[in-house]
């Protein structure tokens, strides 16, 4: 298994991921591109071992075009997982 900081690289905290959070009980990772859900249940049973994850939803979000005068560039491609926990548990984020 690799290094649970490898696979989850950081917690995204947006407007939609907060709603989540408080509506749902889902949390939302930023992961590496080459985890697997298997791989990122593992490495959160690692980080937060109280917690009891119900399910692992992914998506991959493909980098953009941009331009900045003459020069074409991409901007990074990501991964995020959201992660359902069972009721009445939460994962401190701060």
């Amino acid at each position: 298994m690799r290094d649970a900081h490898k696979v989850i690289l950081r917690p995204i905290m947006t407007e939609r991921s907060m709603w989540l959070r408080d509506a749902e009980n889902q949390y939302t990772f930023e992961v590496a591109l080459d985890a697997n859900k298997i791989e990122i249940r593992q490495a959160l049973a690692a980080l937060f071992p109280k917690v009891k994850v119900l399910s692992v939803n992914t998506v991959r979000r493909k980098g953009k075009m941009r331009r900045v005068r003459t020069a074409i560039g991409r901007t990074k491609e990501t991964k995020r997982a959201i992660v359902t926990v069972a009721e009445g548990q939460t994962i401190d984020l701060t």
